[in-house]
This record gives C-alpha cells, structure tokens and sequence, in this order.
C-alpha cells in the first residue's frame, strides 16, 4: 500500500432535523391543539488518533465525509431522534487544518479525539410556540446547517528512531535488516520516495528517503521528509564509504537539518558508517571515525547479515532508545 501522508478532504457535520406542524386529534377531542415536535441534532464530526500510520491511504477514494442528519419532529410532540456522529481515524501525527478557519489540531497520543465540527441544531415544531395568546400556533422552523469544512491533513511521522543520510547510504538495506520490514533497495539515488517503517522489539524505525544538500530550502524531496524527523527520538546518521569525503557527507546532512529547525540539530545521533567493505584501507576508515568525534559504529554490506554484528547493532540501540524514548 502505497504512503500518503498528506490529504485534503471535505467533511460536513449533519443538519438538523426541521420542526413540524401537527395537531393533537382524539377520537372524543377532534382538535387538541399543536403537537409537533422538534428535530433533531446533526451528527457532530470529530477525529480520532489510531496507530495506523498508512490509514490516509485508504481515503484516496473517499474524500467526502458526512455525519448523519437529524431526524424531523414528529406528532404527538415527539423530537426527532439525533442524526450519529461521524468518527474520522487518523494516523498518531496528523495536524489537521481547517482550510475555512486555519485552525489546528495535531494528534501526538494514541486514542486522541477531538472535536472538529458541529451539527446543526433541529428546527422548532408548533407545540413549541404555543403560548397564553397563541394556542394555535402554525410557526415552524427548519433544522439548521451543520457546518463543513475542507481539511488538510499532513503527517509527522512519531518514530523513536530515525534512519537519515545522503541518498544510497543504506538505510533501507539496514532497516530490512533489524526488522521485517520490506523496503524497496535499489542501487541508485532515491529509491525511497516514501518512508518506510518497521517495529524493533515494541519500537518504530522509520527510513527518512535520502535528503540532499539543499532539502532544508525545498530542494530535491526537502520539506516533504525533513517534517518526518522532527519527532523523531534518535537519529541514527548513516554514511556510505561510497563518498568521496564522507565527513562532508556528514556536514551536509547536519546543516541541513540546522537549517531547517535547530532543535533536530540537538537530538540524540548515532552514526553509522555503511559499505566499509568496500574501502580496503582501514587506516582510512579510523580516520573518518577520527573526524566525526562520534561514537561511530562501521557497517559493511556484508556484515549486515552477519550475526554478531547485527546483534551488536540491535542491543546499542535498544540500549539509546529505552534510555532516550521516554525523555520529555
């Protein structure tokens, strides 16, 4: 199923129920008087935050969301029954906006709701305008509009890790590797052009799509991926060996995510060095672990299905993301 993770949609609460004229008929009283009854509420319209973060996908086909109507009065001074509330589920991150009021709501906790439009109010039958000087009233009023509304909806992706790096640098590979995901791999730049997710032992990992220098401005995927960082716990920074200076790989990736907001310069990184196995020289290798001043962990292709590395690799993050996770 292909990842959306922004969609525009109508929503319109439901009207309310109109009022009625009916009169009060007995067998021994012919006219009893007024009796019809009010209508009833439409159906409100909230939203509701679920763990489904492909959930938009399903909406491509159904943009039109209505809450029901409210039922008309009836005889005997009997209320129309209360049009049912509409429940849209969307994904845990979403900020919806009301394109009419600009207003915002975001999701950032499982089972969230809230509300986002009203049903009309149900219109007044006769019985209600009976009064000392009116006792025949034939007044009516219609239900009222509930309101509607265009939303666009976006998300941020709620990650506890987060792969990022130039293009081609691996993440995919390693994210299929730690976990059952199923990301597309594919020996050129871009091949992810949507994020992919998988669970590590009760945690997400999303794949962030390879950024560029330039991103933070709009350039190459940009904005579009760099939203999907901000929530994101731990960034795990992967650099391929494939780069010619892979410390100015590293320094493009950072300024960018500098520029674009200065709080994921201050997130918790762990970087990974990939495709070692390609460099022979290990004098090399220690030297761009030398310039990163990180605690840098190297990766080679081969050994992402070797045993013990990828173990060594799952008990370092579980270790960063139980420590790191649960901190506000």
């Amino acid at each position: 199923m292909a990842f959306i993770d922004e969609l525009k949609i109508y929503v319109r609460a439901g009207k309310g129920g109109d009022g009625v004229v009916r009169w009060h008929h007995e067998k021994w009283k012919e006219f009893g008087g007024p009796s019809g009854g009010n209508g009833g509420r439409g159906g409100n319209v909230y939203a509701c935050a679920v763990r489904d973060v492909h959930l938009l996908s399903r909406y491509r086909a159904e943009k039109k969301f209505l809450a029901a109507d409210g039922e008309d009065g009836k005889s005997k001074k009997l209320h129309g029954s209360n049009g049912k509330d509409l429940t849209i589920n969307l994904p845990i991150g979403s900020i919806i906006t009301n394109l009419k009021t600009n207003e915002k709501n975001s999701f950032t906790e499982d089972g969230e709701r809230i509300l986002l439009l009203h049903g009309g109010f149900g219109g007044r039958g006769n019985h209600s305008f009976k009064s000392s000087t009116n006792q025949s009233p034939k007044e009516f009023t219609p239900g009222k509009e509930g309101e509607d509304a265009e939303f666009f909806i976006e998300i941020e992706l709620i990650a506890d890790i987060g792969f990022i790096g130039l293009p081609n640098a691996g993440k995919t590979s390693l994210l299929n590797t730690l976990t059952r995901a199923k990301g597309k791999i594919g020996d050129y730049p871009f091949t992810t052009l949507e994020p992919n997710l998988g669970e590590f032992h009760g945690y997400i990992i999303s794949d962030i799509p390879g950024l560029i220098e330039g991103a933070a401005i709009g350039k190459g995927l940009g904005h579009k991926f760099l939203r999907h960082v901000k929530r994101t716990k731990i960034l795990v920074h992967l650099i391929s060996l494939e780069n010619n200076n892979p410390a100015k790989a590293y320094e493009t990736i950072r300024e960018e995510l500098k520029q674009y907001d200065h709080e994921l310069s201050l997130k918790k990184e762990i970087v990974v060095l990939t495709k070692t196995d390609l460099i022979d020289d290990t004098a090399y290798i220690e030297k761009v672990v030398e310039k990163m001043k990180k605690n840098v962990r190297t990766v080679s292709t081969v050994s992402l299905y070797d045993d013990e590395t990828v173990k060594e690799l799952q008990d370092l993050l579980l270790k960063e993301v139980k420590e790191n996770v649960n901190q506000k």
